[in-house]
């Protein structure tokens, strides 16, 4: 095996070589060139496991058998560094035993609605926490010479209109909120690659956005790896390469070769600009090239009890009354729940894996429990039936009334949570209320273990004796949950999220998910549980909180100053007790809080935590190192962070509403002015629970932004959903032919994850969207020509078809 002289290939390729590297050879390849010893590299979906296909094109079922590991969501609730770089590493050596070479994960985006359908496949409302667990992901694969695709960058926090929505977001809260998710794992960890999202952010779309791909995540945070365009994100691919995009995925068969050969040769596209690209995907090559040569097979059995300690130890504990739970194998139990015997275990969509075994709950209890007793059964609902039978939640409550205690197995079904479409409301199916409000009327002891990708709401909460929420917990999540139920575990999961009470009560509940062309953040940097404590909004379960079957105890808050400058670095440290009978894990978090600023601050901030493991009775001591960022905000007035001078209370707890311990510290840093527009915003901005974000407010906040076009027939682009074209009638029959191809792709009868997703895709899809599919037989000319057809200018798709015709 040899490496790739990197300058004396580039120095060797033709032009058109070079253009050809930085598109696809297939819909998971890269392209070779045998002549100079190039490979094609593999690259698959993640993020929590090789979703490896046999074949090409997008097949959602049919793959390679791998660790379903838990989902981030699921994950993210260890807040466990070390656990999620075990679980990158066994993922990096299962992706080098299948020769793939990039997982495309992890993804970082911010949660900032529950509404959001792709919420299970990221970690967290918080940046801070995002960036900190996708850093030790991203480390974890990266050791075993496997790369990352930290996704998707930037501000792509909704499956409606993904492909083509315009993002607005105000400076702040960009940088605050959803850069922040990205910039300590880009910083620290170096992922191979990073892929650009399919959205417009301010009127730009993210794959042409030079100031995001170039100016940010480049030259400020220093990214040497290769941008990839997310899956038919790229949209013209010469602004693209100007604006940092190197790699196009998946082929496009050529499409925009020739575009970007006319802009080299034309000088409109400097050839460095083109050189740069493949050298950095030539450098990608030479990274994976020793895994790649170097394939040995993996320990199955090693991965999987890593997969159950990993969900059994991301298990949260949200209520435990009168401390039914830990149970005891001798109690009679009554497993009722189709989820028992048919787990709902990963999300859907192109994350969707063929997990090497299955756990499952009910199995795992019949051989937990004593010899004698007997493990009663009903299953209360169909998977995925929204309304209930009565048949079955009768047998259920017959089945329940035999039992010492019932464990009730509910959540969201798989078509309720799918990449590709967002939730309509926060509400659990019909079918699984009416289950636990039959049920809990003829039982007291009843323990609702739920799964799911994202907060519900939970109006049956007082009606139930405990909750454990187990979210997605891959392919050993029946049995880790079983760990978790009987004690072999003790909980130490909290929540990444806030639960609210309901859907209404979020800042962005009018906001989200905007219309058909864009989407404001008119929250700004109030996301999740930075709103709600600032705005003292009661919830379900605050951020951070989870319980334990033990106590701890937090003492002796130690600051290494009283005051100090903005530079130096300030250590906290803290005894944390274990006062229960058994053993057990917390975590322990930081929060920020600044007593008066001149711009609007929320509350109180994480910036950071730590795990610990204590006996009963033991101690040890939390150390936190907090440096100037810690108490910065980013000023856009000098497009810098700034930290203002004055009083901060450093807060320890368990939860962002159970804060344990606090010290005061003053921090000298720079007099930050009231200029005009912050005492304007100020008070639309100081945030309270009738908070209204005003559009003129927004507007202001905003700044001058040139919004993406409104398409309407005569401005129709490459860019626009096919079925928004519906004033063409060569456009609402192009959607007709396309559907009738998509039903041919999909399974009749039943709503599946997959129906569902394809059937979004087909009605959001834009024009440029089928040279993914037919980019050879099509080509650009040709859909250029389509598209003139579809704006009524005729002359001028004549006029291209003769100069297509000569060329």
């Amino acid at each position: 095996m040899h490496s790739i002289d990197v300058a004396t290939v580039v120095a060797q390729l033709t032009r058109a070589e070079k253009i050809a590297l930085c598109s696809g050879q297939s819909f998971w390849q890269l392209k070779a060139v045998e002549r100079l010893g190039i490979p094609s590299l593999f690259i698959t979906d993640g993020p929590h496991g090789v979703r490896k296909q046999r074949g090409q094109g997008i097949d959602l079922e049919s793959t390679v058998p791998a660790t379903c590991f838990p989902t981030a969501v699921t994950l993210a609730s260890s807040w466990d560094r070390e656990l999620l770089q075990a679980v990158g590493q066994a993922i990096g050596a299962e992706a080098r035993a299948e020769h793939v070479s990039v997982v495309l994960g992890p993804g970082a985006n911010i949660k900032r609605s529950p509404l959001g359908g792709r919420n299970f496949e990221y970690f967290s409302e918080d940046p801070y926490a995002s960036s900190q667990l996708a850093t030790a992901f991203i480390h974890g694969v990266q050791s075993q010479g496997v790369g990352t695709s930290l996704k998707h960058f930037a501000a792509n926090n909704q499956e409606f209109r993904r492909m083509t929505i315009d993002t607005h977001v105000d400076e702040r809260a960009l940088r605050e909120i959803y850069l922040a998710s990205f910039e300590t794992a880009v910083k620290d960890a170096q992922p191979w690659t990073v892929m650009c999202a399919y959205n417009g952010l301010n009127g730009e779309l993210c794959s042409q956005h030079q100031r995001l791909l170039t100016d940010i995540l480049r030259t400020e945070w220093g990214f040497q790896g290769v941008v990839v365009s997310d899956w038919g994100a790229t949209y013209q691919r010469v602004p693209a390469l100007r604006a940092g995009m190197d790699l196009e995925m998946p082929s496009t068969g050529g499409a925009h070769d020739a575009r970007v050969l006319a802009a080299i040769t034309s000088g409109e596209l400097p050839e460095a600009v083109l050189d740069q690209a493949v050298t950095r995907i030539l450098h990608l090559i030479n990274r994976a090239l020793p895994a790649y040569h170097a394939a040995e097979p993996y320990d199955q059995a090693s991965h999987h009890r890593l997969a159950r300690r990993a969900a059994a130890e991301s298990t949260v504990l949200l209520k435990n009354t009168a401390d039914l739970l830990p149970l005891t194998p001798t109690q009679s139990v009554a497993v009722v729940g189709a989820f028992a015997k048919q787990p709902r275990y990963q999300g859907a969509g192109s994350s969707l894996m063929h997990p090497s075994q299955l756990d499952t709950a009910y199995a795992e209890i019949c051989a937990r429990v004593a010899p004698a007793v007997e493990v009663l059964y009903a299953d209360g609902y169909a998977p995925r039936a929204t309304e209930p039978d009565p048949q079955l939640v009768s047998e259920a409550v017959q089945v329940a009334q035999r039992a010492d205690v019932v464990l009730l197995f509910v959540g969201l079904p798989d078509i309720f949570e799918t990449e590709g479409i967002d939730r309509a409301h926060m509400r659990m199916p019909t079918s699984h209320l009416a289950l636990i409000d039959a049920i809990a009327a003829v039982h007291s002891q009843v323990v609702v273990v739920l799964s799911n990708g994202s907060p519900v709401e939970m109006p049956w909460h007082d009606g139930v004796a405990a909750i454990v929420e187990g979210y997605l917990g891959g392919q050993a999540g029946g049995s880790a949950i079983v760990d978790v139920l009987y004690g072999d575990v003790n909980p130490s999961g909290k929540l990444s999220e806030t639960f609210p009470f309901q859907w209404h009560d979020h800042p962005a509940h009018r906001y989200f998910p905007g219309n058909h062309q864009r989407v404001e953040y008119r929250e700004s940097v109030y996301v999740g549980y930075r709103y709600y404590d600032s705005a003292q909004c009661p919830v379900r379960f605050p951020f951070g909180h989870g319980l334990s079957y033990t106590t701890f105890a937090y003492s002796d808050l130690c600051l290494s100053a009283t005051a100090i400058a903005e530079q130096t670095e300030l250590t906290v440290t803290c005894t944390v007790t274990n006062t229960g009978r058994r053993a057990g894990q917390e975590v322990v978090q930081l929060y920020v809080r600044d007593h008066e600023s001149t711009p609007f601050r929320p509350s109180h901030e994480l910036k950071g935590f730590t795990k610990v493991s204590l006996a009963p009775g033991a101690s040890c001591e939390a150390t936190f190192t907090l440096d100037r960022r810690a108490f910065a905000y980013y000023d856009v007035t000098v497009a810098d962070w700034v930290v203002e001078s004055g009083l901060f209370t450093i807060e320890v707890g368990a939860s962002s509403r159970d804060i344990r311990l606090h010290g005061d510290v003053h921090v000298t840093g720079v007099s930050v002015a009231p200029v005009p527009e912050r005492a304007v915003l100020q008070p639309y901005y100081a945030v309270g629970p009738q908070s209204d974000f005003s559009a003129a407010a927004f507007a202001q906040l905003l700044g001058p932004v040139t919004p993406m076009p409104v398409p309407h027939r005569g401005s129709y682009t490459l860019n626009t959903p096919i079925s928004d074209m519906h004033t063409s009638w060569l456009a609402r029959l192009l959607h007709r032919q396309l559907a009738t191809q998509m039903n041919k792709m999909i399974p009749l009868g039943e709503d599946t994850p997959t129906s569902i997703m394809f059937r979004t895709m087909l009605k959001e899809m834009p024009l440029r969207y089928l040279l993914m599919f037919a980019g050879p037989a099509l080509g650009i000319n040709r859909l250029e020509m389509l598209l003139d057809v579809i704006n009524g200018h005729f002359r001028t798709a004549i006029t291209r078809w003769w100069r297509s015709r000569r060329a």
